[in-house]
């Protein structure tokens, strides 16, 4: 008889903990609520301490003050009184003992308040100068306190350039800084491991469908340039050829917008006006076959970016004016100038009417007005989506607003 097989035993469990060791003293732990709560309250102390010290010793210089005689006898016999700081025993000669007893009191009176008077002032003085040094200190010491947070956003601030290998490696007290610090820096690894991904995707991608859509467009050219091939047959291929050329164009369009969502990290400088025009020139044969006239005044306006993605920029929205425009005496207007510090590409067009709350479908992708989907032969429906991406990459935005009488009025901006 067989032996029964043993049942299969459990994995073994991971040695590893994804998880912050615990501290074996965690109240020990130095917190920055433990560090601002001595810091400040060894200022409050040091700073009593002084205060106490000065208004010590000026009270016993204002008792020593009281302390001095307030008068001297200069004649034993016939008891005169003289006084410098007690002007009312001055002359008191052979007067009643009251009379004498009521003006020594009177100097005593006014003896102390002068050294109530003395010592107020100086507290006060003492009061403003310590008042001043805890001021500068506590400000140095905060400074100092929160200068890792200072490091955290200027690394922040790098990545938000794209520079995803930038790490704050903290170094100092297992505080909450450097937790936080420690937490920013695994989450940009992290962002860097993904992006990196996703380029490597886009150029794969790129290559796996570019690759047979032109194997077909070749095939297709080749038999389209045979004479003997029946007409039928032609015709087919012209729809292949034409159902290949969008897709191609799709493929082109879908990486072009994955790239252009990451920030730009290789900036040159770049004349607008000269993308416009160059813009313009590619799509004015469109414009006359469709009897669409281009004007419009570009002016210098350089900025920082991608040349090629500016251009992208500039061709979508002239193209979108010309193929949405008005059938006879349509017009588009490519403008460009610096205005408030800031780089603008205008461009603006006859065309149909279009509702204001439709204006945020537009740039979404495979969106276009009143439609859900594509299905024209004017393009892919990502020309906007693409626009804005690009703009977003290079830290600009775009705006649209519908044109009195039909048409649409494209806003650029870019900073310089």
């Amino acid at each position: 008889m067989a032996a029964t097989p043993a049942p299969p035993q459990a994995p073994p469990k991971p040695t590893w903990d994804p998880r912050r060791p615990e501290p074996p003293f965690p109240w020990l732990r130095p917190t920055i609520r433990i560090r601002l709560t001595l810091l400040y309250g060894g200022m409050f102390l040091i700073a009593g301490i002084l205060l106490l010290s000065i208004i010590y010793l000026l009270a016993a210089q204002a008792v020593n003050t009281g302390n001095a005689p307030l008068f001297k006898i200069v004649d034993g016999s016939n008891i005169g009184v003289t006084s410098e700081d007690c002007p009312a025993v001055n002359g008191v000669n052979k007067v009643p003992l009251g009379t004498f007893n009521a003006a020594i009191s009177e100097c005593i009176d006014h003896q102390r308040q002068v050294a109530l008077d003395k010592l107020l002032s100086r507290s006060l003085l003492a009061l403003l100068g310590l008042a001043i040094i805890a001021f500068a200190f506590g400000y140095a010491m905060a400074g100092r306190v929160l200068s890792p947070l200072g490091r955290i956003t200027r690394t922040a601030r790098a990545v938000a350039g794209s520079d995803l290998s930038r790490r704050i490696e903290l170094e100092g007290p297992d505080d909450e800084l450097k937790e936080l610090a420690d937490t920013f820096d695994d989450m940009l690894e992290r962002l860097q491991r993904a992006f990196t991904a996703q380029q490597r995707f886009v150029g794969n991608a790129s290559h796996e469908l570019r690759t047979p859509l032109a194997i077909n467009r070749t095939l297709l050219e080749v038999h389209l340039s045979d004479p003997g091939a029946p007409m039928e047959l032609q015709q087919l291929g012209k729809t292949l050829l034409a159902t290949n050329e969008r897709s191609e164009q799709l493929v082109e369009g879908l990486l072009l917008l994955a790239r252009s969502d990451n920030q730009i990290i290789e900036r040159k400088p770049v004349d607008l006006a000269e993308v416009a025009e160059q813009a313009v020139d590619q799509v004015r044969g469109e414009a006359e076959t469709k009897g669409v006239l281009i004007r419009g005044e570009q002016k210098t306006a350089v900025v920082q970016g991608n040349g090629v993605l500016l251009e992208r920029i500039a061709l979508n929205l002239v193209q979108n004016a010309v193929r949405y425009n008005v059938p006879e005496d349509g017009w588009v207007e490519v403008t460009t100038e610096i205005q408030h510090g800031q780089a603008l590409l205008v461009v603006s067009n006859t065309g149909p009417v279009v509702p204001a709350y439709e204006i945020d479908n537009l740039f979404e992708p495979f969106r276009r007005l009143r439609t859900e989907r594509t299905g024209s032969d004017k393009g892919v429906g990502l020309g906007l989506s693409i626009v804005r991406s690009v703009a977003r990459a290079h830290g600009g935005h775009i705006s649209a607003r519908p044109r009195e009488g039909g048409g649409l009025v494209m806003r650029v901006t870019l900073p310089v």
